[in-house]
């Protein structure tokens, strides 16, 4: 059995904010940010909005591409970490707005989300529980952010990215690692909002209801367990890079991007880049490139594609797979 795509979609919320704006807020300007991440502005979402609006917008354009009818989804994972709330899930709640008849739960893996989402909507499928599943990558990831913090304001922006996974003639799933390692979790954290630290008027004083990062320490981890992840799919495929028609990485930092293209000795035309325009969406970064690739045709029958992702938990991981629309 060949599971594979079967179509994609995408949402950004309207309002822009660029580097020149946040130059207003806190002490930086927009060389220091272009320079040290290529960010150059992102998306941010309205008073009104939440996670959830933004994936249900990205669910109904990836079902409409994949020209089925929303009755046919059996299953909904929505990969985030910025769900609307604790309870229910933001999955149901995409469930309620799209009305369907299907199983719906959130996963949580930061910005490594979307590929674990990714390979469990595949195993269902494969397993014969379910025959199409749309996953979601959603995230208002500003609705997290100190923006007092220069080290993480400038970073984020919101979105959501979505597939729906079916079977399919040929290509498809290929291979897929998935990795966590928790003693690094304190590296990038939101410390109050769970069980362990209760949201109070303490843990607000203290801003620890935010979110907080080692960048340096991030950086240094995702340089070394990308291309870690990314071998580890490549031997399961029995290819090499030089086989991959296009990398589609989390989208954290240019600099990472080009350090992992050097380190497999690719050109950068082989990585889709979006995050000058977006910023780290986290689990949405992904899917968002997947539609945006699809959209503009750099996508063909039969093409070798590469999604790695790496973020808290501390996660990482990626899937190979063949382009089969």
């Amino acid at each position: 059995m060949k599971i594979g795509i079967l179509g994609t979609g995408s949402y950004l919320p309207e309002k822009v904010l660029t580097n020149d704006d946040l130059a207003k807020m806190v002490d930086t300007n927009d060389e220091w940010i272009r320079t040290r991440t290529g960010i150059i502005e992102r998306r941010i979402v309205a008073e009104d909005e939440a996670t959830s609006d933004l994936a249900y917008k990205a669910a109904k354009s990836a079902i409409e591409d994949a020209g089925i009818n929303k009755d046919e989804i059996e299953l909904i994972i929505v990969a985030t970490m910025t769900p609307d709330h604790v309870t229910p899930s933001t999955a149901a709640i995409v469930q309620d707005r799209l009305g369907i008849r299907a199983a719906a739960f959130d996963l949580s893996a930061a910005c490594t989300g979307f590929v674990y989402a990714y390979t469990t909507g595949y195993s269902f499928i494969r397993a014969g529980i379910y025959k199409k599943v749309l996953v979601i990558g959603a995230e208002a990831m500003t609705r997290t952010i100190d923006w007092e913090d220069r080290g993480t304001c400038i970073l984020f922006g919101d979105g959501a990215g979505a597939v729906v996974l079916g079977e399919t003639d040929s290509g498809g799933f290929i291979a897929s690692n998935l990795v966590a390692d928790g003693s690094g979790a304190c590296e990038l954290m939101i410390p109050s909002g769970g069980s362990r630290k209760p949201v109070s008027i303490e843990t607000i004083k203290n801003k620890e209801i935010y979110m907080q990062m080692n960048g340096r320490e991030i950086f240094k981890f995702a340089v070394k367990v990308f291309p870690e992840t990314v071998e580890n799919v490549l031997e399961q495929g029995n290819i090499t890079a030089d086989d991959v028609d296009l990398f589609i990485p989390h989208q954290a930092n240019i600099r990472i991007i080009e350090s992992i293209a050097k380190r497999f000795k690719q050109s950068m035309d082989k990585f889709y880049v979006n995050l000058q325009k977006y910023g780290n969406t986290s689990a949405a970064t992904i899917p968002i490139a997947i539609d945006e690739a699809n959209k503009e045709g750099r996508l063909k029958k039969g093409d070798k594609l590469v999604a790695v992702g790496f973020g808290g938990g501390l996660t990482y991981g990626s899937v190979l797979f063949e382009w089969s629309k």
